[in-house]
């Protein structure tokens, strides 16, 4: 598929997989995506599995280390807290900032995820800043609005070189973990519209550089539509990057 951006296709495992079967998974991808060269692909499993994977990894060329959180401080006394520097220990290159899981279960703010975001390029981690509407947010036409707050404020205080590396994954609620797909139309809506909101934030440039994922229920079905569309740039994929063969089928039938 032939892309203005190079695809980025990254597994979110969330809470799930221990050690052991953090190890199984990855070694399945390592044989089935050994071949994948034209995809940057991320694979993010909880904390505690993180160091035995980036042992796993290191023989894989083609496959990154992300992690699915971090703190927007250095050092210190906050309780349950990573900070960068503790995932850069382990190899990770990218972190995922802003999770809808996270915006409404543990209450992050646009502006605590912009903190997350610098502290993150300040570590020279690569950022992966989740935003999207819910159902009631879409049903009451306020999706552009609820964008525009998100972008702006989880990406306030970046300069134009840490916006180009940084990745922006549009996961319409409504449809993560429910089975439920943006149709590609609404998609590229989206996505077309969040690139117009970068531009209108830094310039056409850093614009056309910048990678947008979608997430939300992607599946092998769909990929290949999905990736398709101008806008699009790769996947942040939940339950189907818990098993070999969903996640390398989605990312074979995305190129």
């Amino acid at each position: 598929m032939d892309k203005e951006r190079k695809l980025i296709i990254a597994g979110n495992w969330k809470m799930n997989k221990t050690v052991a079967e953090a190890l199984d998974l990855v070694n399945g991808l390592k044989r089935e995506l050994a071949n994948v060269k034209d995809v940057d692909i991320v694979v993010c499993p909880p904390f505690t599995a993180l160091c035995e994977v980036s042992k796993s990894i290191l023989s894989a060329k083609n496959l990154s280390l992300g992690a699915q959180n971090m703190s927007e401080q250095n050092m210190g006394a906050y309780t349950g807290e990573i900070a960068a520097q503790m995932l850069k220990e382990f190899s990770v290159r990218y972190v995922i900032l802003g999770h809808s899981e996270r915006r409404m279960c543990q209450a992050e703010s646009d502006e605590l995820i912009a903190k997350k975001a610098r502290a993150a390029h300040a570590a020279s981690l690569k950022p992966i800043v989740c935003v999207g509407e819910t159902l009631t947010e879409r049903e009451a036409g306020r999706m552009e609005k609820v964008l525009e707050t998100q972008v702006h404020g989880s990406l306030a205080g970046l300069t134009k070189d840490q916006m180009i590396e940084t990745v922006v994954a549009y996961e319409p609620v409504w449809a993560i973990g429910t089975g439920k797909t943006a149709t590609s139309q609404q998609a590229q809506e989206a996505h077309a519209f969040i690139r117009q909101l970068l531009v209108k934030m830094f310039d056409d440039a850093v614009a056309r550089k910048v990678r947008i994922q979608y997430g939300g229920s992607v599946k092998p079905a769909n990929a290949r539509e999905l990736m398709s569309l101008p806008d699009v740039d790769g996947a942040l994929v939940g339950g189907a990057s818990l098993e070999v063969r969903s996640f390398a089928d989605i990312i074979k039938n995305s190129i």
